[in-house]
Parts: C-alpha cells; sequence; structure tokens
C-alpha cells in the first residue's frame, strides 16, 4: 500500500514538471519577450525540436496520466487470477515508464546540445551562430557574449531557459528511472515469492504422501 501511495505520488510530480517544460520551451521562441524573430525564423535551430512542448511536456503528460491509472486500485482486472492481473498491470507501468525516460532523455539531449551551440543572433558579420566553434566555452566568458547584438540579451535567455529545461527534463528521467526499478523489483520479487510458495505447497502434498503410505498400527 505504501509503495503504491508512493508510486502515485512519484506520477503526480511528472505533471507539474511537463507543464513548467511546455512553458519554458514556449519562451524560448521569444528572446527577449519579442515575438518578430520567431515568425521571421531568426531562433536557434534546436528549438524547432519542440523537446519541451511535445516531448517533455505533452507526451510525459500521457505517459503521467496512464501511470496514474495504472496506479488506482479500482482498475480493472485484466484476467481472472489476482496475481496475474497485478503483474500485467506492473508490467504496462514499468513499460509507460521506460517511455518517459525516452521521451525526457530526448528533451534533456536537445536541451544539452541547444546550450553548448549557443544562440543563433546577429554579429557584425551578420546573422550566424556566433559562439558555435567554442565548444561551450563562451558559457563561462560573459565578456564575449557581446558579440551578440540582436536579440538583446538573447545569450542569457537561451542559457537559463535550455538550463532549465535540462534540469526539469533531468528531473523525469529520475522519477521514471526510479519507478521502473521499483516495478522491476515487484515482478522479479512476485515471482520469486510465487515459486517459494509452490515448492511449499509442492513439499507438504509430498510430506502428507508419504505419511498417508506408512502403514498405520
Amino acid at each position: 500500500m505504501g509503495s503504491r501511495k508512493c508510486g502515485g505520488c512519484l506520477s503526480g510530480l511528472l505533471i507539474p514538471l511537463a507543464l513548467w517544460s511546455i512553458i519554458v520551451n514556449i519562451l524560448l521562441y521569444f528572446p527577449n519577450g519579442q515575438t518578430s524573430y520567431a515568425s521571421s525564423n531568426k531562433l536557434t535551430n534546436y528549438v524547432w525540436y519542440f523537446e519541451g512542448i511535445c516531448f517533455s511536456g505533452v507526451m510525459m503528460l500521457i505517459v503521467a496520466a496512464v501511470l496514474l491509472v495504472l496506479e488506482n486500485d479500482n482498475n480493472c482486472k485484466c484476467c481472472q487470477s489476482e496475481n496475474c492481473s497485478k503483474t500485467y498491470m506492473t508490467l504496462l507501468s514499468m513499460i509507460f515508464s521506460s517511455l518517459g525516460i525516452a521521451f525526457s532523455g530526448y528533451c534533456l539531449v536537445i536541451s544539452a546540445l541547444g546550450l553548448v551551440q549557443g544562440p543563433y543572433c546577429r554579429t557584425l558579420d551578420g546573422w550566424e551562430y556566433a559562439f558555435e566553434g567554442t565548444a561551450g566555452r563562451f558559457l563561462t566568458d560573459s565578456s564575449i557574449w557581446i558579440q551578440c547584438l540582436e536579440p538583446a540579451h538573447v545569450v542569457e535567455w537561451n542559457i537559463i531557459l535550455f538550463s532549465i529545461l535540462i534540469a526539469l527534463s533531468g528531473l523525469q528521467v529520475i522519477v521514471c528511472l526510479i519507478r521502473v526499478v521499483t516495478q522491476l523489483s515487484k515482478i522479479l520479487c512476485g515471482n520469486y515469492s510465487v515459486i517459494i510458495q509452490g515448492r511449499a505447497y509442492t513439499g507438504n502434498r509430498e510430506a502428507r504422501s508419504a505419511w498417508e503410505s506408512i502403514p498405520q498400527q
């Protein structure tokens, strides 16, 4: 019962993380709060992968909803045996948790790539990725951020928002990973318990047969 409540809390935690991922990804389309750069396609190419809106957002909301339904005590049985039904639900929970790892992991990787690449901005040489060849070293050297003339403060905008996306998706990966480990342990421990009970039942039957075969005085 306690593990079920804990699983429900973990699944519920995915919902605010997904909603925040959607909000943060949307903000990336409006550097410095301006809409003109999105309409003229003057944004870093990694925002068009929809990592926060689709994968770490909408898809994770679906995963969280399914996991919450599977954690519900009132869900219908999938087969006649109660143990069979619990094992099936646990297996489904593990599958959707694994999908959650894949979705949030995608967002984590794309956000990291967008952070290292740097923003698409106007420099003295025109619109370009001013820090693409620095291998992320510009992140710790704020003195070169002035190379980006437009949009204003776009470097800080990208660093903050991509970092938040990395943190949110990283938390999603951790939550889903915990769920996978928990559900896997339930399946393994459940099967082990069934095996032990089966062996005990077989041993009792053999002992009873041997006792009955002894001639009674």
